[in-house]
């Protein structure tokens, strides 16, 4: 269609020359492909992305890409001109893929509105120009307060869904015409089929629509959702991981119109999205594979030294750029090796750097080369893209570090500067927790590295946590595991941004890894959702599905939610049918997710925590409800200050915090705790309220734990506290309290001390 503009119009025409180098721009796309009007009705289609972009962003730049087989072989035959107000075409840029054209432009004076691309081929002899296209192409207004969106914070409780698997709410588009795989043929009444756990089974975003109530009833905030791009491959296609368009959601799932819908219902009720993005690879048919964008578009890593020799000189000399093996077939590369702590170990041959980065991870899923500008650009804008569109409150970026680090440092820069107070979370899968800070911004790295990330996956913390639940206790296994993992803390720039789970989808199910018992399963939610971290939790963890426990059983670990899919025996968003246990599951994942979204202590209160004895472990999360001045805060921690105390700045050591008490233990037999060990925490509380059962509980006197399993206490200030001018300042018997009460401790942990050593020796056989 031609568009006739009413408006002040600019015209700038900006010819490539054959040899030309190309300018860098940032941006990307979200496409159009259309067979807009052109001068021959033998034209093929021409693909446009992003189809439409907003004015007044952050960055005003933006970059085109637009793909036509129609475009003239030589560049300089191209131009084009911009019709518009306040749009300034800064460059045009070419590949060696004549078929590619991508146009940068300055928005910067741009207000909203609709303007004209007019290219044209131009014949430099005759000198007539020939239009092949006039596109209409769209700057739409930004909503209110987008710059401003908040993102997930510790406040939130994150729920991760894999689509496919949660609920089919409309089984109309269970198969699609234009996707090659298809709905499980017996799914999802007869999952005999060996092939139905990596199958399609249906699930939709029309399913997590029609429960969302359910889950802010639940009292998560935050629904973090496996990929809901196209993945039109002929097989494992549900996981969304091989993404084949990236602006288009799968139409299996829906639409792009229905996932900004989801969004906007979710928000009402209080609940964020976060969107799961991958920009390490794609699906093998994507449509790029049919014409790659450029030679060096995806890394293969059999050519990777020859392709990037510009910007990995290091790598210029390997014996493999000289080897007369190297192919530039895309169909036969080799894959990544897996061997994350070459990106940072400064021993680490280039060479080895190289095949953990640019090696694909299966033949279906094609590593991109985000060192090509063009493909980071294009990258960059996506994300922004998405969230701009969908109103979405965060981003999981998937496979973070076995992208190109430089590129990643740009990409999180640019979204975070778009969006000052959005989050993002890295997935680096490791146990070593030196690995995963060294992509959190503020992190200062040996080799100058820097990020702007301010989250990860914190998976150290997770294994520890899976293992000391499982180990019986003794000196050195078992909670002692899960307290010393807690001292690693000192290696990241911000451990409380980091995101701790239970489980997501490429991780067996929490309560078959403690072998179902249900004492276990309850204290490794309660340490997730009252660590001093943001949580998340996986679907169906909450009514208590199962999983294998060794080895990786991806699609029986994203089994279908209860009642979600129509012939379910089973209905977890009804309660029907579910086992006396699974019901007390879910009471007690409500009750503490309902309970946290109204604490403050669990949500941004700092953590104290005691060294595990006999089985026991101690954690309290506090909160001042007075802050503190300057002052105050200086005259109140002297003492602590003069005994050296490592925890002089805790909101636990202040007589008017808020406080969460949590007693994780492992005993199956009756014991008591002794509170006195606690005293200068638990002050002069002379009562807690048990937040599960409601209960109150004396502080007075010794608590009693009738059988393993896990207490929460919510403790308040005495009503006697200091007036609020001096909140938090203990007074000089509180301080003369406390110091006695201190020295008691000391000398009863000294003595306790030499027993317990006393008796480790003579077990290990060696003199005390």
């Amino acid at each position: 269609m031609i568009l006739n503009l009413r408006t002040l119009t600019t015209s700038l025409v900006i010819m490539l020359s054959l040899g030309a180098s190309a300018s860098t721009a940032q941006a990307s796309s979200s496409s159009l492909s259309l067979p807009l009007q052109s001068t021959s009705s033998q034209r093929q289609d021409l693909t446009l992305e992003p189809a439409f972009w907003w004015a007044g962003m952050h960055n005003p730049e933006l970059q085109l890409m637009l793909y036509s087989r129609d475009f003239p072989s030589l560049p300089q035959q191209l131009k084009v001109d911009i019709q518009g107000q306040g749009i300034t075409l800064k460059s045009l840029e070419h590949t060696d893929n004549p078929h590619y054209l991508f146009i940068n432009l300055d928005l910067s004076q741009a207000a909203p509105q609709t303007f004209e691309l007019v290219i044209s081929s131009t014949d430099s002899a005759s000198k007539t120009n020939t239009p092949l296209y006039r596109l209409p192409y769209t700057l739409q207004a930004r909503a209110e307060g987008s710059r401003e969106r908040q993102g997930f914070s510790n406040k939130d409780v994150i729920y991760l869904i894999t689509p496919d698997r949660f609920a089919n709410g409309d089984t109309s588009n269970d198969n699609h015409a234009d996707m090659l795989e298809p709905v499980a043929a017996n799914s999802p009444s007869h999952p005999s089929n060996p092939y139905y756990p990596d199958a399609r089974h249906g699930g939709d975003i029309a399913g997590i629509s029609q429960h969302l109530a359910y889950l802010a009833k639940l009292g998560v905030t935050q629904l973090w959702i496996n990929p809901l791009l196209e993945n039109n491959q002929a097989q494992y296609s549900y996981h969304g991981y091989s993404i084949t368009n990236l602006y288009r959601v799968d139409p299996r799932f829906g639409s792009n119109e229905e996932y900004k819908a989801l969004v906007a219902k979710a928000n009402k009720l209080g609940l964020g999205v976060i969107k799961d993005v991958v920009v390490n690879h794609i699906g093998s048919n994507h449509w790029w594979l049919n014409d790659l964008p450029s030679q060096d578009w995806l890394n293969d890593a059999t050519k990777t030294p020859l392709n990037n020799h510009e910007s990995k000189p290091d790598l210029t000399q390997s014996a493999d750029t000289k080897s007369s093996t190297i192919k530039s077939s895309v169909t036969s590369p080799r894959f990544t090796s897996h061997r994350r702590t070459t990106v940072q170990d400064p021993y680490a041959a280039a060479q080895d750097h190289i095949d953990f980065v640019d090696g694909w991870f299966t033949d279906t899923m094609p590593d991109l080369n985000q060192s090509n500008p063009k493909l980071a650009t294009y990258l960059i804008q996506n994300s922004i893209w998405w969230v701009e569109y969908a109103g979405l409150s965060g981003i999981r970026e998937d496979t973070y570090s076995y992208a190109d680090k430089g590129f990643l440092a740009k990409w999180s820069k640019a979204v975070m500067t778009e969006y000052p107070n959005f989050n993002i979370v890295g997935e680096e899968w490791t146990a070593n927790p030196i690995t995963v800070s060294y992509w959190q911004k503020g992190k200062i790295n040996a080799d100058g590295y820097t990020s702007d990330l301010p989250s990860l996956m914190d998976f150290p913390l997770y294994e520890k946590l899976i293992a000391s639940l499982n180990e019986p206790e003794s000196w050195d296994t078992g909670f002692i595991k899960l307290y010393e993992m807690l001292a690693n803390d000192v290696v990241y720039a911000d451990p409380s941004q980091l995101v701790l789970f239970e489980g997501n989808h490429d991780t067996n199910r929490i309560f078959s890894l403690v072998k179902e018992n249900i004492d276990l399963y309850k204290m490794a939610l309660t340490y997730v959702l009252t660590a001093k971290r943001i949580p998340q939790l996986f679907y169906g963890t909450e009514v208590l599905m199962t999983s294998p426990t060794e080895g990786r059983h991806d699609g029986v670990v994203r089994s279908d939610f209860p009642g979600g899919f129509a012939n379910s025996a089973t209905n977890a968003f009804t309660g029907q049918g579910l086992s006396e246990s699974q019901r007390q599951a879910q009471h007690f994942v409500r009750t503490l997710l309902n309970y946290r979204k109204q604490s403050p202590a669990l949500q941004s209160g700092d953590l104290l925590h005691f060294v595990p004895q006999d089985g026991v472990y101690v954690q309290f999360r506090c909160v001042l409800n007075a802050p503190l001045s300057a002052e105050q805060k200086a005259k109140a921690l002297k003492p602590l200050i003069q005994k050296n105390s490592l925890t002089q700045h805790n909101a636990c050591t202040q007589p008017s915090a808020d406080k969460v008490m949590v007693i994780y233990n492992k005993n199956d037999k009756i014991i008591t705790l002794d509170v006195n060990r606690f005293a200068s925490v638990l002050g002069d509380s002379g009562a807690a309220t048990d937040i599960i059962s409601g209960k109150t509980v004396s502080l007075n006197q010794a608590i009693t734990l009738p059988h393993a399993g896990v207490t929460i206490l919510e403790l308040k200030p005495n009503s006697k506290t200091k007036s609020p001018q001096n909140a938090g300042l203990p007074s000089s018997q509180d301080s003369m309290r406390s110091r006695n009460q201190a020295n008691a401790l000391t000398r009863a942990h000294t003595n306790n001390s030499a027993i317990n050593l006393a008796k480790n020796s003579t077990q290990k056989g060696t003199q005390p």
